[in-house]
């Protein structure tokens, strides 16, 4: 009897620790986009085209959120 339930406690420790490994593995994953992406924002944004009311742009074009520096 001792014999089986010790395979039957291994296997449960080896899948929380899979599951646990998992986890660790997709929080480390997100924690390292969220830093990238707050580490490279941009001083100012190189963009030729600026807001220009008398040629005729209208308030749903694109354009850069600050000049070029």
């Amino acid at each position: 009897m001792s014999a089986g339930r010790g395979t039957r406690l291994n296997w449960r420790l080896i899948s929380a620790l899979i599951v646990a490994g998992g986890v660790m593995l997709f929080i480390g994953a997100n924690a390292h986009l969220v830093y990238v992406a707050l580490a490279s924002q941009p001083d100012c944004v190189l963009h030729e085209k600026t807001r220009d009311e008398k040629a005729g742009d209208t308030a749903g074009t694109y354009r850069a959120a600050r000049s070029a520096c």
